[in-house]
C-alpha cells in the first residue's frame, strides 16, 4: 500500500471554461450578480461547474473587492449558557444575511488570541463582534486601527472608533434590589465574580448603589470566575454564618444556579420561603423546574436585529449612532415569594412562565 497522500486539487474557473467551451471571462461573469451573460453560456457553464464540482473563490474575490462578507465574533466562555445563546443567535443571522461568520475564542493564551486575530484581518474580514467580557481593548484596538467596523455587545465603556449594543444593565439591577425589598427581604447578599468584566461591574455598581440610596448595605461575594462552581462555594460560605442573608441578587443565572443548589443541598433552606434569590440573563437552565429563577431577560434576538442593520448600514455608507441600549425585562419565576410582584416600576413587567412552561 502506498503512503503517498493524495493532495486535494481545487477546480479552477479555467477548467470550467475548457469543458464548457468558453472564455474564463464568462465564466466569471456567470457566477458574478448583476453581470452580462447569455442565458446559453450561462447554462453550460452552470452544467460544466457542478459536474467538475466548481465553488468560486471568495476569499481570492475578496482582494479585488471592497467587501469579504466575513464578519469575526469575538467571545470567550463560549461554552456557558448565555454565550452560547448570543453566539448561536449572532451566527444564525449572520448566515441567513449571506455572511460568513468567523469566530475566534479568547479563552486561550494571549499570544494565541492575538495571532488568531491578525489571521482574520489577513482574511479581509469586514467587521468584528466584540461579545461581552472579551477580548482586552488593545485587540480591539488593533481591529479598529485595521479600518475594520467594531461592534461591542455588552461593554458599556467607550472605546473610541467602535459602536456597542447593550442592555440597561444599572436600571435592570436597581429592579433587582427593589425585588427583594418588595418581597419582605431585609439582609440582601450580592453574589458575583473575579471576573471583572465591564457588564459584571456595572451589575453590581447598580445593584450596591440601589442599597445605598436605601440606607442598607449588601454583603458582596466573589469567590472565583463566573460559573457554577463559584456561585456554589459562594452559597456555601455565606450560609454557613451565624447571620444569613434572606435575599441573594446575582449577577448572572449561573451564578445563582450553583448559589440556589448550596442553599438547598447544604443547609436544606427553602427557596423563597426562607431565601429570595435573583439572577440575570434569563438562561434556559432559569426556566428549569429545579430552579425556576426569577431573573432577567437580555432581548438577544433585537440586539443582534439592529447589529444587522449597522452592518448593512456601513457598507451603504451611513452613519449610525454609536451606542445602542435594550431594556433587560423581569421574567418572574418562584425564585421570589409572591408579595415581590407588587410594584409601580414601568420597568417591571411581569413576564412569568416565558420558558418554563
Amino acid at each position: 500500500m502506498s503512503n503517498v497522500k493524495t493532495m486535494r486539487s481545487f477546480v479552477t474557473a479555467q477548467q470550467v471554461a475548457a469543458a464548457a467551451g468558453v472564455s474564463r471571462s464568462a465564466v466569471s461573469r456567470t457566477f458574478t450578480d448583476g453581470a452580462s451573460v447569455s442565458e446559453h453560456t450561462r447554462r453550460k457553464v452552470l452544467e460544466a461547474a457542478e459536474q467538475l464540482g466548481y465553488h468560486v473563490n471568495h476569499l481570492a474575490r475578496s482582494l479585488i473587492q471592497d467587501a469579504s462578507g466575513i464578519v469575526c465574533v469575538v467571545g470567550s466562555d463560549l461554552h456557558f449558557p448565555y454565550q452560547s445563546m448570543i453566539l448561536d443567535a449572532m451566527t444564525r443571522r449572520l448566515q441567513s444575511d449571506n455572511r460568513v461568520a468567523m469566530v475566534i475564542n479568547t479563552s486561550g493564551e494571549a499570544d494565541s488570541v492575538e495571532a488568531a486575530l491578525r489571521q482574520t484581518l489577513n482574511y479581509r474580514a469586514d467587521a468584528t463582534v466584540v461579545l461581552s467580557g472579551a477580548p482586552r481593548a488593545s485587540l480591539i484596538e488593533t481591529c479598529v486601527r485595521s479600518g475594520q467596523h467594531v461592534i461591542l455587545i455588552n461593554r458599556e465603556e467607550s472605546q473610541s472608533g467602535t459602536q456597542s449594543v447593550h442592555v440597561d444593565n444599572a436600571q435592570a439591577c436597581r429592579e433587582a434590589f427593589h425585588m427583594l425589598r418588595r418581597a419582605g427581604c431585609t439582609d440582601i447578599a450580592l453574589i458575583s465574580s473575579s471576573a471583572g468584566t465591564p457588564s459584571i461591574t456595572m451589575r453590581e455598581r447598580a445593584f450596591e448603589g440601589a442599597a445605598t440610596e436605601a440606607g442598607m448595605s449588601v454583603r458582596t461575594m466573589r469567590t472565583g470566575p463566573t460559573g457554577y462552581a463559584t456561585g456554589y462555594e459562594a452559597g456555601r460560605q455565606i450560609l454557613a454564618g451565624s447571620q444569613r442573608p434572606d435575599a441573594a441578587f446575582c449577577v448572572t443565572d449561573l451564578l445563582a444556579c450553583g448559589f440556589m443548589d448550596a442553599a438547598r443541598n447544604e443547609f436544606g433552606i427553602s427557596i423563597p420561603d426562607e431565601l429570595c434569590v435573583v439572577g440575570f440573563d434569563d438562561i434556559e437552565q432559569a426556566g428549569w423546574g429545579s430552579y425556576a429563577l426569577t431573573t432577567f431577560h437580555q432581548p438577544i434576538d433585537q440586539m443582534v436585529d439592529h447589529i444587522a442593520t449597522l452592518l448593512d448600514e456601513s457598507e451603504r455608507g451611513i452613519v449610525s449612532e454609536p451606542t445602542a441600549t435594550f431594556q433587560a425585562v423581569p421574567v418572574w419565576r418562584r425564585s421570589v415569594r409572591p408579595n415581590g410582584r407588587a410594584t409601580t416600576s414601568p420597568l417591571s413587567r411581569s413576564t412569568e412562565n416565558r420558558s418554563d412552561g
